[in-house]
């Protein structure tokens, strides 16, 4: 892709590494956890060696993700505070959908659909980090009502957090010009001025 030397940085290499080792981590994660789910997927735990190699480095990849996401979360939760532009934006989303975007609210760097996306992510992270603890048996010993709790809210969450990352992907691939931003860092000007013109004045002065 041949990249304008006037194209706006959207993300820095740090904050795309940061991205893409979740990314990595979850689907890692995602494959051996449903391995463990349902008897149907029980046969991906040979990419990880077999099953025995699955359980051992899944709670691990677990902790990689969720110190990775810990760093996006504090990097970004400033900018994705809701605001009444915010709610204007989500109350018009299916105008967006049906395609027209052009009376859609001014929006900054993230629109009300990301914000939302960020926080369920968040509050999706926060319950997998906290049950896979209670059920992380080859360090801790938690009571058996407890540990059984966690499991239920280990796979529910997972469940839903599989359900949001599709969603986000396919908004990715669905607004042309967007996943750019995560390989190169940069969007054009024009992506810039429709999808997101409060941040596209903000940047560039205009």
């Amino acid at each position: 892709m041949i990249r304008d030397p006037k194209d706006l940085k959207r993300y820095n290499a740090s904050e795309r590494a940061n991205h893409w080792l979740i990314g990595i981590s979850f689907i890692l994660l995602a494959l051996s956890g449903l391995a463990f789910f349902h008897p149907a997927f029980f046969p991906l735990t040979q990419l990880f060696g077999g099953p025995v190699w699955a359980r051992i480095i899944h709670p691990y990849l677990g902790v990689i993700m969720a110190l990775a996401f810990l760093v996006i979360f504090f990097r970004f939760k400033h900018l994705n505070k809701m605001t009444p532009a915010d709610k204007e934006w989500l109350a018009k989303a299916k105008n967006m959908v049906d395609g027209n975007d052009h009376d859609m609210p001014e929006q900054g760097k993230y629109n009300g659909g990301q914000k939302v996306m960020f926080w369920a992510l968040a509050v999706c992270m926060l319950l997998m980090g906290v049950s896979g603890l209670l059920i992380w048996r080859a360090w801790f010993g938690f009571d058996i009502t407890l540990v059984r709790l966690g499991a239920v809210v280990h796979a529910a969450a997972g469940a839903v957090m599989i359900g949001l990352i599709m969603v986000h992907v396919y908004a990715a691939i669905w607004v042309k010009g967007t996943i750019r931003a995560m390989w190169y860092g940069t969007v054009t000007r024009a992506w810039a001025k429709q999808h997101h013109r409060g941040w596209y004045r903000q940047v560039s002065g205009k």
